[in-house]
């Protein structure tokens, strides 16, 4: 069955609403034996097909974010690399896979970060955005670095903030030692790091990069 087929089957079942779907299925299935439970579901389109089909599209879904990062950075080389630059070698997959960066050309070093921001709290991705900073940042070269983001008002607005680093790095003990042990506790809210950085390193809106939604 083709991944079109495995939506459809899914788009049908979830109707114009998902929630009022559901909420029909609760109202009406109280009181049911097994025999007339298994008539009622398959009136819903609840089968194996169904199952299989959520399956297919949760295997394919857990890689989106990755499949995002790859094809978002390969779309954009085109637009942002300038004249007479050059690739030496980009990160497509989870992680780095062994390489400094997502991009790094004859003339930048860059990270990427395709997240849409809502505004809210936020915080698992606020920890990944000012890691890929520091590690910009703490990039010793004499090429440009820049940090690629999907808008820049809540980057931004999240750098200049008072969030404490033990709480933005509270998964990464190494970089707050390395922090506390070159800058000292002077330096112990995001907006005192990015204050010492953010001239050398570039915050970017990718969006134009983008096709539109």
């Amino acid at each position: 069955m083709t991944i079109e087929k495995d939506l459809e089957i899914i788009e049908k079942f979830q109707g114009e609403s998902l929630t009022k779907s559901l909420a029909e299925i609760e109202s009406k299935i109280f009181g049911m034996s097994a025999n007339e439970s298994l008539g009622f579901c398959k009136s819903f389109g609840v089968n194996d097909d169904l199952i299989n089909s959520v399956r297919a599209v949760k295997k394919v879904s857990g890689q989106i974010n990755v499949i995002l990062h790859a094809t978002a950075i390969l779309n954009s080389l085109s637009k942002l690399l300038s004249d007479g630059e050059k690739i030496e070698s980009v990160s497509l997959g989870a992680g780095n896979t062994g390489r400094r960066f997502d991009l790094e050309t004859n003339l930048q070093v860059a990270e990427f970060k395709f997240i849409d921001w809502q505004g809210g709290a936020e915080t698992i991705r606020q920890n990944g955005l000012f890691k890929d900073f520091y590690n910009l940042a703490e990039f010793e070269t004499e090429k440009e670095k820049k940090h690629y983001v999907v808008g820049t008002h809540y980057p931004l607005k999240f750098f200049n903030g008072g969030r404490a680093l033990t709480s933005v790095l509270s998964k990464q003990p190494g970089i707050i030692r390395a922090i506390q042990n070159k800058y000292g506790n002077t330096v112990s809210k995001t907006r005192d790091y990015f204050a010492i950085h953010k001239k050398s390193v570039q915050i970017i809106d990718v969006t134009p990069y983008l096709p539109r939604v």
